[in-house]
């Protein structure tokens, strides 16, 4: 599954530069992540970089996008593909 960041974000700017994909982004008023390009870090670490730096452990796994490891592998091909 993607991860997602909730409106407990306080806007520290610490994850953005540490998602591999380039999928957290200034959202309106928060952070958000782009399900489309989130991974969990898959092909690149072992867990989730922004979940690590994130202060206020603000960033959950979005229940809403269910992905298996697999599958968040082949999306992690697809946007290495694409770069």
């Amino acid at each position: 599954m993607s991860l997602f960041i909730t409106d407990e974000c306080i806007n520290c700017d610490v994850c953005e530069p540490e998602c591999p994909n380039d999928a957290i982004y200034q959202g309106e008023e928060i952070y958000e992540i782009n399900p489309n390009l989130c991974t969990q870090c898959v092909g690149h670490y072992d867990e989730p970089q922004c979940q690590q730096v994130c202060p206020v452990d603000c960033i959950l796994i979005d229940e809403e996008n269910p992905e298996n490891q697999e599958q968040l592998m082949e999306k992690y091909h697809k946007i290495i593909a694409a770069k």
